[in-house]
């Protein structure tokens, strides 16, 4: 057990905080001790109705989350929410909007939520307000990107930039494209498509040479993602851009913008038209709501569309203040995920949108979720006797039916499942065939899973059976837009989290991505020896 006092803001008023092993806790005893529910019968006939009817959480911008196909009951849910007491999870979540030291690898605050609104007290550091400072940035973004669509800022021959591409990799690639490609269409329908968005991420150069072949480069701006202005892979790119731009003879300080830390090489250079700043107290992979998103999204989409991804995530990260588990589908859906981890025994969990638009939203969420909490040591660096953070995964509805379900109907491992569904489609462009139209197709597939997981079919022949008993929970919306796209991001943002305080790790930091770059740079160096230099060989480095 380590006890904690948090100094907030530089206050004298100290937050006592307990930070403790999940295995350590009374109430993860009693929980651990708590009769199992038998979901294929819970969610048969009448129960199953009035369960669907009564396991939901209302959410932000007219979310529901139903967990009626969750292993759970009125005792487990008690159990929860003792642990969730015991744990501290609210008061931890407000000593991290409140500005405390949550990341404690790196002796860093944690603000992503402050990128969107104001959850606590004002929150000064280095002598900063830094909700001012995020404010800033924002506001100089939407006046760069209306410069741009007015065509105040132009190119060389004064002509409008038509395509805006984000040269970055992990946090500040994954988490910006999947939200891209969750709203264009919706930008396209209402008007507010300003630029299309491409994207360079991977080292390997056929991705960089595949997107300029793809754009008018002489069109283009292109933003240069590092908050430390020395990540490898995105300055290879960078040099792979710039040397397109040359060779196009085009001026590249004239075509390209940096998201950087204020301190980085990158935020007073010529070789800019402009930057914008991020900190060290905002992750890579919870960066989609600073300027790492909102450049792309702003130049993209228009301000306003970024304020209102905003305005949603801000309401849904109002939610997670909530003490009663019953009111925080963030930390009740943690809660739960982590009954099913570390006491039902499932490995992994698949996030399966039935939507096209949220095609690379389960990418998103395996980094934020895999990066954060695949840890195996605690917050002191004590070894955790327990598991953690599980193998997250997913692909959208119903392409996924004809690809991995098989294994998750049927497989000898139980997977839990995260579904997301809408009501409606963001083009409001159908057909009607056979009685139906393709969206109540849609809609029809992802009710019909979440039966057939929980309740099976019984058959002779086994190679037809279907056991059952498979839970899962979904999330429910009305349409993919702009302000649900953003409380949908803070649902989950906010659940790993909350599991992260569970567990008792730092879901902050991500040390195991270090090791390998550090190899990496030996390996082009010609410093290697033993099997890293054979395999350098065989690879003709």
């Amino acid at each position: 057990m380590r006890l904690v006092k948090i100094r907030l803001n530089d206050k004298e008023e100290i937050a006592m905080i307990t930070w403790n092993n999940l295995d350590t806790l009374e109430s993860f005893k009693e929980l651990s001790k708590v009769g199992r529910v038998d979901i294929k019968e819970a969610m048969s006939g009448d129960n199953g109705a009035k369960r669907v009817k009564e396991y939901n959480i209302p959410m932000a911008e007219g979310f529901t989350y139903n967990f009626a196909a969750k292993q759970v009951d009125a005792d487990v849910l008690e159990a929860l929410a003792k642990l969730a007491k015991e744990a501290q999870l609210t008061e931890k979540f407000e000593a991290l909007y409140n500005g405390a030291v949550i990341n404690t690898g790196e002796n860093r605050l944690v603000l992503h939520q402050l990128t969107r609104g104001q959850l606590g007290d004002a929150v000064v550091a280095d002598g900063v307000d830094k909700r001012k400072f995020y404010v800033e940035q924002q506001e100089r973004i939407a006046e760069f990107a209306n410069k741009v669509h007015s065509g105040e800022i132009t190119n060389a021959a004064g002509e409008k930039f038509t395509t805006v591409v984000q040269i970055g990799i992990g946090g500040s690639d994954l988490g910006p494209r999947a939200m891209y490609l969750a709203l264009e269409n919706w930008a396209k329908k209402n008007n507010t498509f300003k630029m299309e968005a491409k994207f360079i991420s991977n080292v390997d150069p056929d991705d960089a040479a595949s997107v300029l072949a793809s754009v008018d480069v002489a069109h283009s701006i292109f933003i240069l993602v590092s908050k430390s202005g020395t990540t490898l892979e995105t300055l290879t790119n960078e040099s792979f851009v710039k040397d397109a731009l040359k060779n196009a003879g085009l001026d590249a300080s004239k075509h390209m913008i940096a998201v950087t830390s204020e301190t980085s090489p990158l935020a007073k250079s010529d070789d800019y038209l402009a930057a914008f700043f991020m900190d060290d107290y905002i992750g890579g992979r919870y960066s989609s709501t600073s300027a790492v998103g909102g450049a792309v999204l702003s130049l993209a989409f228009g301000p306003e569309v970024f304020a209102q991804f905003l305005d949603g995530a801000a309401a849904e990260d109002k939610l997670s203040k909530n003490a009663n588990i019953m009111e925080n589908p963030e930390m009740l859906d943690a809660l739960i995920g982590v009954y099913e981890r570390n006491v039902l025994g499932y490995p992994s969990t698949a996030v399966l949108p039935y939507s096209q638009a949220l095609s690379r939203f389960p990418a998103h969420l395996q980094q934020a979720d895999m990066e954060s909490n695949g840890k195996s040591v605690n917050r002191f660096g004590e070894p955790v006797d327990y598991v953690t953070g599980p193998v997250i995964f997913g692909e959208p509805g119903t392409n996924g039916q004809h690809s991995f379900y098989q294994l998750l109907h049927q497989g000898t491992d139980i997977v839990p499942l995260q579904f997301i569904g809408f009501k409606n489609n963001q083009l409001d462009t159908d057909v009607v065939i056979q009685d139906s139209t393709s969206q109540q197709k849609l809609c029809a597939n992802v009710a019909a899973q979440i039966v057939a997981f929980a309740c099976g079919k019984a058959d002779d022949n086994k190679n037809k059976n279907f056991e059952g008993g498979r839970p899962s929970s979904i999330i429910i919306g009305d349409q993919v837009n702009p302000a649900s796209l953003g409380a949908l991001l803070a649902h989950f943002e906010n659940k790993i989290m909350f599991q992260g305080f569970l567990w008792n790790v730092n879901s902050f930091d991500q040390e195991g991505v270090q090791l390998g770059k550090l190899l990496a740079k030996k390996v082009l160096a010609h410093e290697t020896d033993g099997a890293l230099k054979e395999l350098s060989d065989m690879l003709n480095i």
